[in-house]
């Protein structure tokens, strides 16, 4: 079987699929994609702005697969074409052989060695934060109730992970000569200054929360700009920063938590710019009965339960819409978005022969 998993994979990491820069159309891969499937009904949907998704269904499946396409930018650290597999002994390398095309290549050749029911989305939006692809499926009569979402969980099936949430925030201020006595509270960079030392209190604050494996809160502050000089008090500054809370955290309590760290006044925009919710989604009780039912899914389909990850998938956005969901695929987050990207040889096929073995039951 890795042989015919290795002979998809070849194909699917040689179709260009970065994103950015984004254009991914309904050929290409796609075409590669309902080739490959006989006997399924294919129905691709372009949603604009590269965002592609095909539905395969075959039979009356209550379970769906999902598998996203797209890959991050490669960079010049390469050491070969990031488009042509290399398969070692023990390793393929490719752009998106570990994140997440892997998994595509071994659903494909289990769907040709079974003939039971079986459903796979493949999108291309993932790598946006920008998930099109899945909030047009979730917002239709789709009919499943489970979904199994493909990311590198080294062939574990995850239960449980972060929620994601980016924010942009504009500070003013008063421009001036640095010389003034009041450019310590004028400046907006000062008070962007201020503002990331009281949130970076809040965050040590909340270190001692958990779930489900998971303890604490992850925080970056990503990028700050602002000002024109050093003799000048900055008129404006701009912060983009994000955070990944558990499951047990409300996201809008954290905002306002965030917000309040500013000074009274100085804050121009707080703008979440994207939000993923956590695995298993909804308040504390709701979660907790959400992961014990994809534990229960999981121990069914004899896949071994994994730890929490900090990283954050579209599993929970399918558990948000009510579908008992959980992450399980080939390959290490360890080597997602590096140059030289690789997946084991033995994680491939691991992944395709559970795939078989669940799609023949």
């Amino acid at each position: 079987m890795l042989t015919d998993v290795l002979h998809h994979l070849e194909r699917l990491v040689s179709f260009d699929t970065r994103n950015p820069p984004r254009r991914i159309g309904t050929g290409g891969i796609f075409d590669y994609i309902r080739a490959q499937l006989p006997g399924f009904r294919c129905e691709v949907s372009d949603h604009g702005d590269g965002a592609v998704s095909l539905l395969a269904v075959r039979g009356t499946p209550g379970r769906v697969f999902n598998v996203h396409l797209d890959t991050v930018p490669s960079s010049e650290a390469w050491s070969a074409d990031p488009l042509k597999l290399r398969v070692t002994h023990d390793r393929a390398i490719g752009l998106g052989a570990c994140d997440i095309k892997g998994a595509a290549a071994g659903l494909i050749a289990a769907a040709n060695v079974t003939r039971g029911d079986a459903a796979f989305l493949f999108s291309t939006d993932e790598e946006a934060n920008d998930p099109r692809c899945i909030a047009e499926f979730l917002g239709r009569e789709h009919g499943f109730s489970e979904a199994i979402i493909a990311e590198p969980t080294r062939c574990e099936a995850v239960l449980a992970h972060r929620g994601i949430s980016s924010v942009f925030l504009k500070f003013k201020g008063e421009a001036g000569h640095a010389s003034s006595a009041n450019a310590l509270q004028a400046s907006a960079l000062h008070q962007a200054m201020r503002w990331g030392s009281r949130a970076l209190d809040l965050v040590e604050a909340e270190a001692a929360n958990a779930f489900g494996g998971l303890q604490g809160l992850r925080f970056n502050i990503g990028k700050v700009e602002g000002g024109i000089k050093a003799n000048v008090i900055a008129p404006s500054a701009e912060v983009r920063f994000n955070f990944r809370p558990l499951p047990s955290h409300d996201i809008d309590a954290l905002h306002a938590r965030f917000a309040a760290c500013a000074a009274v006044g100085v804050l121009e925009r707080f703008e979440e710019t994207f939000r993923g919710p956590s695995l298993p989604a909804g308040d504390v009780v709701y979660a907790e009965q959400r992961r014990q039912a994809a534990q229960a899914l999981a121990e069914s389909l004899q896949l071994p339960i994994g730890n929490a990850v900090d990283f954050w998938t579209e599993a929970s956005l399918f558990s948000q819409a009510g579908l008992t969901a959980f992450v399980y695929g080939p390959g290490d987050i360890a080597q997602a978005h590096t140059a030289d990207e690789w997946v084991a040889l033995e994680q491939l096929q691991r992944y395709a022969e559970s795939i078989t073995r669940i799609l023949g039951n």
